[in-house]
């Protein structure tokens, strides 16, 4: 059966917003691309001030509550669904709690195969990146890194660092279509 789901999980600047619109382009079938980052811009504005919903500190660690991950079940709940019912998605998403976090997703996924990819990044690349785009707390991509890849198990794993967000994306696709035996073009 054809990868129905790529998980892309890396810290905060690390590429996989790119590398997610980059793989829409290299794909044949229509993906879908769904970042975290929707979830959270979703949310009331009461629940991105941290407390129960989630929080940004001013040394760029990110707090989570109950409420926050609440709505994230149902988002990741709401995906699967969309996966079950045809749709190939892209999700974009940063693994605050390592394997827990990783553990969560296997949970909801069930039996939709699903390619998980590490998105990593040097810490001082990744950073000159957040600042780059003034959109994002100090110090949260340094601090997510490596954080984000503890105990977390891939099929495959990319660097942006010195490797462009195009290219990483033709390595997924290549994966994607060697796993279900396809010609590479």
């Amino acid at each position: 059966m054809s990868t129905q789901v790529v998980v892309l999980n890396g810290g905060s600047s690390s590429g996989k917003s790119g590398i997610a619109r980059s793989l829409q382009t290299v794909l044949a079938e229509a993906w879908l691309s769904l970042s975290i980052d929707t979830l959270v811009d979703a949310m009331p504005a009461r629940l991105t001030t941290g407390g129960d919903g989630i929080g940004f500190a001013n040394d760029g660690g990110v707090d989570v509550g109950h409420d926050f991950m609440a709505l994230q079940d149902a988002w990741m709940t709401g995906l699967v669904a969309m996966a079950r019912g045809g749709a190939h998605i892209v999700v974009d998403d940063v693994f605050l709690g390592g394997a827990a976090s990783q553990r969560r997703w296997i949970d909801a996924l069930g039996d939709v195969p699903t390619l998980w990819v590490g998105v990593r990044c040097a810490a001082a690349v990744a950073e000159e990146r957040e600042a780059a785009r003034g959109d994002r707390v100090t110090g949260m991509a340094a601090k997510q890194a490596d954080l984000v890849h503890e105990g977390v198990v891939y099929h495959l794993e990319v660097d942006t660092t010195h490797t462009a967000s195009m290219d990483c994306a033709r390595t997924i696709a290549a994966h994607l279509r060697s796993s279900r035996g396809d010609r590479a073009d």
